[in-house]
């Protein structure tokens, strides 16, 4: 197998060779039930079974003959080769965590120091850490809060975990030969960034690729709303996680930032703002040359922008189409037309239950080639219907955090 470095991902179907993902840990069993809306969580996945599941899925990419890489590895390489930079993590770690009080940091500070591995280090930043796992001096624990059990807040979690990091699609988000590095929509989820900072920083694989998007941004950005139609043309997200104000930036620093990107063309589309249309691959996913997996909902009045590079340096212009969803993605991979394969058929109980579980959420290994989840029988149905060859991921506890194959998928490279 070729070892690819850098990145490279000019489309959403191209054969894929390297892909980036995050094995469900510990930060799992750090999920109290009263957390669960705060850590965007709606149930709580069994770790054994998830894990289970995702080494299936990792399996099923490596069959294809894809290069699978883990993001805790990764970040632990680059502690491992460039010395300070886990000492320099740590600071920027503690400084987002949230904590309050010199004495509580300081104590979740010794407890990870104590951590001689780096590769057990970047794993327990992910799970969090409980106030029983720290030594709190006699100090912090002799008053009258301590005493009623009320340290900061009712959890007893003295950092969050970050149970969301399975979804690799998100932190960031390769276009082409560079990387979104994003600002997270909520706050529980900002922190999983500070990976991929360091991964695009120092890595020896992946430093010094543009960046096109920077976590330091005003403005919310996730990777499950960029879609890359092409080399030239992108598609994202107008969603309850990505907002317009971001993809004007960036817009700006495809067309006319330092680095060149080929990309001269964005078209946004604008989706209801709700969890279950949380970002645009959830509602369609590109399958084939031709072909994307579309949810029912949004086949009306669908509001389309489409953004170009200008004549006159920084200038971007923008306009709003008036035609049927189709139509506009024909026009954006210049085609003649393309077909919508609807996620549950057309009944719309299903519809909105496999929608629910990610059906619209596909991850393509090459043109019709595509991961997709086991428990959406109808919809799968109709793709074996249309010709698709199907990888079918075991779902039973992977679904429990919204988000299906493409959102557990960050492609480095696609030739």
């Amino acid at each position: 197998m070729a070892r690819h470095t850098g990145l490279h991902v000019p489309s959403e179907i191209s054969p894929l060779r390297k892909v980036c993902l995050h094995r469900p840990g510990e930060e799992l069993l750090n999920l109290p039930p009263d957390d669960l809306s705060a850590l965007l969580f709606d149930d709580i996945p069994f770790l054994e079974v998830a894990q289970q599941e995702h080494d299936a899925f990792a399996d099923i990419l490596r069959g294809e003959g894809v290069e699978v890489v883990y993001l805790e590895d990764l970040v632990a390489q680059v502690f491992d080769a460039v010395p300070g930079t886990r000492e320099r993590f740590l600071d920027e770690y503690l400084d987002e965590c949230g904590l309050k009080g010199s004495e509580m940091l300081e104590a979740a500070r010794e407890r990870l120091e104590d951590i001689q591995d780096n590769r057990a280090f970047v794993c327990k930043t992910m799970a969090g850490l409980t106030k029983g796992e720290v030594d709190l001096p006699l100090s912090a624990t002799s008053t009258l809060a301590a005493l009623v059990g009320d340290m900061g807040s009712e959890s007893d979690l003295l950092v969050p975990p970050m149970p969301n990091l399975y979804f690799t699609r998100d932190p960031f988000a390769v276009v082409g030969a560079g990387v979104t590095l994003n600002h997270m929509y909520s706050r529980t989820r900002r922190r999983e960034t500070l990976y991929g900072k360091y991964v695009f920083t120092y890595h020896p694989d992946y430093k010094g690729v543009p960046l096109w998007f920077r976590r330091e941004s005003a403005f919310h950005l996730e990777g499950g709303d960029v879609l890359n139609l092409n080399e030239h043309t992108l598609a994202v997200g107008i969603s309850q996680r990505t907002e317009p104000a971001a993809i004007d930036i960036l817009a700006q620093n495809l067309f006319w930032g330092q680095v060149p990107s080929p990309i001269d063309t964005i078209y946004a589309f604008k989706i209801p703002s709700s969890r279950a249309f949380m970002h645009l691959d959830t509602v369609f996913t590109q399958i084939d040359v031709d072909k994307f997996t579309i949810h029912p909902g949004i086949m009306g009045g669908l509001q389309v922008f489409r953004l170009r590079r200008g004549a006159h340096h920084g200038e971007v212009e923008i306009e709003e189409l008036f035609d049927r969803l189709q139509n506009v993605l024909a026009t954006a991979l210049g085609l003649d037309s393309v077909r919508l394969i609807r996620c549950g058929g057309r009944d719309p109980i299903a519809a909105a239950r496999e929608q629910w579980n990610d059906g619209s959420n596909t991850l393509a290994v090459s043109p019709g080639t595509i991961c997709v989840y086991q428990r959406n029988s109808v919809t799968n149905d109709i793709l074996d219907h249309e010709g698709m060859h199907l990888l079918v991921v075991p779902s039973s506890e992977l679904s429990r955090g919204r988000g299906g194959p493409r959102c557990m998928s960050m492609p480095l490279w696609r030739d």
